[in-house]
């Protein structure tokens, strides 16, 4: 089983703690006078989605679970969850809006996903970094916008909302980092 230390926590990274397995949503290193350095998180358990904050110490360890990764594809969302294809048997699987989590941000049918499992159980969905989507809504751009360093807000495919540079326009392809939600970069017309 890998350890790891306060000093390597990353935003999405699934931890034992306090009997249970818990993902870091946020952290922050904190130093304060005459006093050994901490880090604040924010940790969700991944069974029964309680969010708690919590002060480590630095250089604090932890047990990292052992996980299984399955490559499938996302078949389809309905009234009782999201469908996922595995892309070696075939076999189809139902995941609930919690075990999917913020993925449900940039996941769009037929695409290919990593279900995480834990003991046999799938408990997440981890999707590429990047991922294309379409602008569906956004303001107009306007000529001569193309340099300015300005931002406005876009609703992509999938309903998510960021925010991009002042030439985008609607029906454009773009590049998202689906860690943070950040635009990359406009992708070109073929």
């Amino acid at each position: 089983m890998a350890v790891v230390d306060t000093s390597r926590f990353y935003k999405g990274l699934k931890i034992e703690f306090e009997g249970g397995v818990w993902e870091v949503l946020e952290y922050q290193f904190s130093k304060m006078a005459q006093r050994s350095p901490v880090v604040k998180t924010r940790l969700r358990n991944i069974f029964t989605s309680a969010v708690m904050e919590k002060n480590f110490r630095s250089g604090e360890t932890f047990d990292v679970p052992e996980m299984e990764r399955k490559t499938m594809q996302f078949l389809y969302k309905d009234d009782i969850g999201y469908h996922f294809m595995d892309s070696k048997t075939y076999d189809q699987y139902g995941l609930s809006r919690d075990q999917v989590g913020n993925a449900i941000r940039f996941l769009k049918e037929q695409q290919g996903v990593s279900v995480i499992y834990y003991k046999g159980d799938p408990i997440g969905v981890e999707l590429p970094t990047t991922v294309e989507l379409e602008v569906i809504e956004t303001e107009p751009g306007y000529k001569g916008d193309t340099v300015s360093s300005g931002n406005k807000p876009a609703k992509l495919e999938t309903g998510a909302m960021i925010s991009v540079p002042l030439f985008i326009e609607v029906g454009d392809m773009v590049k998202v980092d689906t860690r943070s939600g950040d635009y990359l970069e406009r992708i070109k017309k073929k």
